[in-house]
């Protein structure tokens, strides 16, 4: 029923933990396949992968593109495009169930809750603004995966190629009367916010997206 997406860039350090609760939907006949896209990984990132039992496509870089060409080699009903570093809490599988079997579910996009591996009040300051952010403006993140019918991602044309926030355009084209936010936490790592410190990504985050909504790409 699902095909799972993943794009993936030299991942070995989470690909474990973020394919693991994919295991319970494999099991209750719920996600179909669970597709790597990698864009040239020199670590582990492949064999691990391939000991998961997934299918390995190979894409040229950017996260945009190795979207795009995930959809293009899924056969599932339903995708759902999840970060390499993102692993879905337990209850995952129930709760996209209820939501897949809905009246309208087809026509409609469904994106996790977002949460981060650090319980410091700087990492929770940050999860505080993108659920806010979330909520308010109706714009999920990347981070918390986009559960989508193939029949809504192929009529709005699906991913577009850019080179940042690929993710933001595709929830304005879905638009926020057809996204619906689960309660179920995907949780990220915090590495790459850790690195470049959370109040500077908040505030990236913030500038980039009010870019975009003003049209400044």
């Amino acid at each position: 029923m699902i095909s799972v997406i993943i794009p993936t860039l030299n991942s070995a350090p989470y690909l474990a933990r973020t394919l693991a609760p994919l295991i319970a939907g494999v099991a209750q006949g719920v996600v179909r396949e669970a597709i790597i896209v990698d864009a040239g990984s020199s670590d582990d990132t492949i064999e691990i992968a391939e000991a998961a039992g997934c299918d390995i496509v190979k894409s040229g870089p950017g996260r945009a593109r190795q979207l795009i060409v995930g959809a293009n080699a899924a056969r599932g009903e339903w995708l759902l495009f999840l970060h390499a570093d993102t692993s879905l809490a337990p209850g995952w599988v129930e709760e996209a169930q209820r939501f897949m079997s809905r009246p309208g579910a087809q026509s409609r996009a469904a994106a996790f809750r977002f949460a981060l591996d650090d319980d410091s009040a700087e990492a929770q300051r940050v999860v505080s603004w993108t659920r806010f952010r979330g909520g308010v403006l109706k714009l999920p993140c990347g981070e918390q995966g986009m559960l989508i019918s193939r029949r809504l991602y192929d009529m709005l044309g699906g991913y577009h190629q850019m080179e940042a926030l690929e993710d933001i355009d595709l929830a304005r084209r879905i638009g926020p009367k057809r996204i619906v936010f689960l309660e179920t936490d995907a949780i990220s790592s915090a590495e790459r916010f850790q690195q470049e410190g959370y109040a500077r990504r908040a505030w990236s985050d913030f500038v980039r997206i009010a870019r975009y909504r003003m049209g400044g790409g």
